[in-house]
């Protein structure tokens, strides 16, 4: 995807948030932060954009965003559990209407048994949905940099699909 369709893609997200009068906090591991700077590009974001937390170590998932200790232990931070974790913590903590997480291997080394390329993404919100959270669990295809591009292609996208059908 070029930097344009995802400029696009990220201004649409910010739209939906704007016609739900709703804000976004974003919760990212394998990302790095990829997803907020995409957020972040367009102009006028801090309408709607109230900030990130990287949580790129274990323990920081757990100790910032408010997922379970036995939970990492049992399925480690590669999961859509710890996503959907991940997520409602951002809205939480950064008392935003949406959460949006990502977790996941880059690569090119597997995870605590995951496969470079699996990637899991949520979004909280206050809807009724799957205890409010949408999930999307990924295999992608490609080296360390393209699976990250595509998995922030894939969150932002899950914002826009979301709030565009009204799940959440």
């Amino acid at each position: 995807m070029t930097a344009e369709a995802l400029g696009a893609l990220a201004a649409e997200a910010h739209r939906l948030l704007r016609l739900r009068r709703a804000t976004l906090a974003t919760a990212e591991s394998l990302t790095g932060g990829l997803v907020a700077a995409a957020l972040t590009d367009v102009a006028g974001s801090s309408a709607t954009f109230r900030g990130g937390v990287v949580a790129y170590a274990t323990d920081l998932k757990a100790d910032l965003l408010g997922v379970d200790v036995p939970l990492l232990r049992r399925v480690g931070a590669v999961h859509p559990e710890v996503a959907a974790t991940m997520a409602r913590g951002a809205r939480d903590r950064l008392q935003a209407t949406y959460g949006l997480a990502t977790t996941g291997v880059a690569g090119p080394d597997g995870q605590d048994g995951r496969p470079p390329g699996e990637v899991h993404l949520a979004l909280a919100g206050p809807g009724a949905g799957r205890f409010g959270v949408a999930v999307e669990s990924l295999q992608l295809p490609g080296d360390r940099a393209a699976v990250r591009a595509a998995a922030v292609h894939r969150a932002v996208a899950l914002v826009v699909d979301t709030l565009g059908n009204s799940h959440l």
